[in-house]
């Protein structure tokens, strides 16, 4: 997932831009970019791998002098895209997944359109959304074009000379949400950009909703949807712990998680503990409920290590999850430790490294405790996971059936012989001594909306439908 932000302002808006900004770095490890309208656009992209934000944009933001802004933490690639096009010039940024992205540039490449930023044969996916929106009468007209076209997921914000387009995600399975500060407003994906630079927030745009802000405010154009189907994994793992979807705090969200994990968990434990930095509000949460103390036997180094379930490539992930989590041997050695984190997806970091860490230092027993139930399907709506072979839950069925099964009904049941059967293969292969999963039912109560305003695909592949998103 990405992050992408927006301002407005009365006076130049460099500043706000540039911390606003900053303050999505926990969800994007790529690339990083800046646009801001002085007349023409002004625009700076940085490769961030290996560095911070801040420092990669500390001597160009005082630069980029404007009214208005937008900017993006990028998890895959290179952003803002800047056009010329029959509606004049404008810059883009873009937060989602196009599924259908070859067949769509493909269709272009027929239509004799052509493409600048093309990275090992794949098109960039914010410059297809730039050419699919100006095949429309207008940019109105073109957003909702490419809403039209694309399978998976895709919010924006617009900048050109009349201000700032703003277009959330048909399924509203990504965050917009619209703040004020005074006369300035901002647009942001984690609302935890706000507190800090003084905006409050005034709006959650809604699905498929289109809005235009400029020095005199906000401009609805195309009405939102009523329903939406926002991904569940913002809460569980992905987003801030200050920031807040659809009026539900991430932090509240994660502990009321713990505290079902904790409720009917018959064990004796000497401690409860997170897996650094997500699964610490879930441990707190559960030691709340169950009682036992909370201590940190695993702590993370700096904030400058990257998440090693974002970097795409599995020799980052796997450096970073080495170096990130040091253990105090102190607090581990000879103890039985409840360990709860956000999810298990891949599986290999947590057996390679947290897990041994732990054994390496004496800890008697380990007992793991996952905010949400098994990953069984890669995400169609964002960047994460792509491949049903990265998964943790599909290499124990794999190994459980003999090869992969397209069908794999019984394994979603936790009250099914296949699924604990599962659980127990993952059990000895990550070597703990227990393995317990939320139950969906549980994670959509801590969450505090209906099935059917969230997506679950990951658990359910069950994909958002058009007929949940009422007008």
């Amino acid at each position: 997932m990405s992050g992408i932000f927006g301002v407005v302002s009365r006076k130049s808006c460099h500043e706000d831009l540039f911390y606003g900004t900053d303050y999505h770095s926990h969800l994007g490890t790529q690339f990083a970019g800046l646009a801001v309208w002085s007349n023409e656009l002004i625009r700076k992209i940085h490769d961030i791998r290996g560095s911070q934000f801040k420092t990669k944009f500390y001597e160009d933001y005082k630069k980029m002098q404007g009214t208005r802004g937008i900017g993006v933490i990028s998890a895959s690639d290179e952003q803002p895209i800047c056009i010329n096009s029959k509606f004049g010039q404008f810059a883009i940024v873009t937060n989602g997944f196009i599924d259908n992205a070859g067949d769509l540039a493909s269709q272009l490449y027929k239509d004799g359109q052509s493409f600048s930023e093309v990275t090992d044969g794949r098109v960039n996916l914010t410059e297809l959304v730039a050419k699919l929106i100006i095949r429309g009468k207008t940019l109105i007209d073109g957003i909702e074009h490419m809403f039209s076209k694309i399978a998976g997921s895709c919010s924006l914000l617009l900048l050109n000379k009349e201000g700032i387009y703003v277009a959330r995600d048909r399924y509203g399975y990504t965050p917009l949400v619209a703040g004020q500060r005074d006369k300035d407003w901002a647009i942001t994906t984690e609302t935890s950009a706000f507190f800090n630079l003084g905006f409050k927030i005034r709006k959650f745009i809604q699905p498929g909703e289109i809005i235009l802000f400029d020095e005199s405010g906000m401009k609805p154009k195309v009405k939102g949807k009523l329903s939406n189907q926002i991904c569940s994994f913002l809460w569980i793992y992905t987003g801030f712990p200050a920031s807040s979807y659809e009026g539900i705090n991430v932090e509240m969200v994660r502990e009321k998680s713990g505290a079902l994990l904790a409720k009917d968990d018959k064990i004796n434990t000497d401690m409860v503990a997170g897996i650094p930095d997500s699964g610490t509000a879930h441990a707190i949460g559960y030691a709340m409920e169950s009682g036992i103390p909370l201590r940190r036997p695993l702590v993370k180094y700096t904030p400058g290590f990257d998440r090693s379930y974002t970097p795409p490539s599995q020799e980052t992930r796997d450096l970073i999850a080495k170096m990130k989590l040091i253990p105090i041997p102190e607090i581990i050695k000879d103890k039985r430790i409840v360990f709860c984190d956000d999810s298990i997806v891949r599986g290999t970091q947590l057996k390679n490294y947290t897990i041994q860490k732990l054994l390496e230092c004496g800890a008697k027993e380990i007992h793991l405790r996952i905010a949400c139930p098994p990953l069984m399907f890669p995400c169609k709506f964002n960047y994460s996971t792509r491949s049903i072979h990265e998964l943790a839950a599909r290499r124990a069925i794999r190994a459980i059936e003999g090869s992969d099964i397209e069908d794999v009904t019984p394994y979603l049941n936790e009250n099914s012989p296949k699924y604990k059967k599962m659980v127990e293969w993952i059990v000895k292969d990550l070597g703990v001594t227990t393995l317990k999963y939320q139950k969906l039912c549980d994670m959509v109560c801590a969450i505090g909306l209906k099935n059917e305003k969230l997506c679950l695909y990951c658990w359910t592949g069950k994909e958002p439908k058009e007929k949940n998103i009422k007008k």
